[in-house]
């Protein structure tokens, strides 16, 4: 195991990078982290939707979360692999094709979450801003979103943590990450698939496990911090 670890350790790390493009774990990370960027502004805007008082806002929002809530991620990928060069014309990158399945994919788990962390600001705050004649929209961005944004931080990385386990099927259209990696050592072995997935499996839960206990660090904090403004 160790001269397997000394041998492809790199190739699980960052894949053929610096001599190609960058993969393995590290395209991993770079894949998740941008899909949940490119999809929070987004999901911003569906969560605020969710909370709003006008139907139509509620149900069209509604309509897209429960839509892509429901649709696994693999179908989304195979939509933006097969339909995006359709519709604007050229070719896509796996890479772009896999972030643009990602984005639009994590936008309906974040605006639930955005949705959950408005309805945490106590009621009351949100009556006394409107008493002091505040509208709607400066009681949600002065009152609202600040704390929501800070009662959301565990969950982000609790959704970063998801994002980052639902991304090892993008290697079905060729994006270079952990599992495309696996795929690599294997076609070179072509013996110890077990080994080579036991590995890949390991990372994994070091990695996952990492984030889940800070997403847990900062729960407790937040909630800490919170009994503390309390007392």
């Amino acid at each position: 195991m160790i001269e397997f670890l000394h041998t492809y350790g790199m190739l699980f790390l960052v894949g053929s990078w610096p001599n190609g493009p960058i993969g393995g774990f590290a395209g991993t990370l770079i894949l998740a982290a941008l899909g949940l960027a490119g999809a929070f502004p987004a999901a911003l805007v569906i969560g605020v939707a969710r909370t709003s008082g006008s139907a139509p806002l509620k149900w069209l929002s509604s309509a897209w979360v429960h839509t892509f809530r429901a649709i696994p991620l693999i179908m989304i990928v195979f939509w933006a692999y097969f339909l995006l060069p359709v519709m604007i014309g050229f070719e896509v990158p796996p890479f772009s094709t896999a972030l643009a399945a990602i984005i639009v994919y994590e936008s309906a788990f974040l605006a639930e979450i955005v949705r959950a962390g408005i309805q945490s600001v106590p009621a009351g705050q949100v009556e006394a801003a409107r008493a002091v004649g505040l509208g709607y929209f400066q009681t949600l961005w002065s009152v609202q979103l600040p704390q929501a944004l800070s009662n959301m931080i565990p969950s982000l990385v609790n959704q970063f943590v998801s994002t980052i386990k639902a991304t090892s099927i993008v290697y079905i259209i060729g994006v270079q990450e952990a599992a495309f990696s696996a795929q690599q050592i294997n076609s070179i072995e072509l013996t110890g698939a077990l080994r080579t997935y036991l590995v890949l499996a390991l990372f994994y839960f070091l990695l996952c496990a990492l984030l889940s206990r800070l997403a847990r660090r900062l729960e407790l904090h937040l909630q800490h911090k919170r009994m503390g403004l309390a007392i």
